[in-house]
């Protein structure tokens, strides 16, 4: 699978909030501001699997389309992978 540009810049702003938290923690923000962001890390990644299987299922089902098979299994297939990530 080909990740695009978007999927990339989403895990690097997730790598910069990351390291945002851990500056918080060196400088002993209070524990309430470094589980917000790390809500909000949490939050930033499960949207980049939910973007990254979406354009998979969108790649895979055009395919077997073509080709006439099941896509339905493909569907059930990618739903089972999102609720298996959370």
């Amino acid at each position: 699978m080909e990740y695009t540009d978007d999927v990339k810049k989403r895990l690097r702003r997730i790598e910069g909030q990351i390291k945002g938290i851990l500056r918080m923690m060196e400088e002993e923000k209070d524990c309430k501001d470094v589980v917000a962001q790390l809500a909000a890390v949490r939050n930033a990644a499960d949207r980049a699997m939910a973007v990254i299987v979406a354009t998979n299922l969108e790649q895979c089902i055009l395919e077997e389309m073509a080709k006439g098979g099941d896509t339905g299994k493909m569907v059930r297939e990618a739903v089972d992978l999102l609720v298996k990530s959370r």
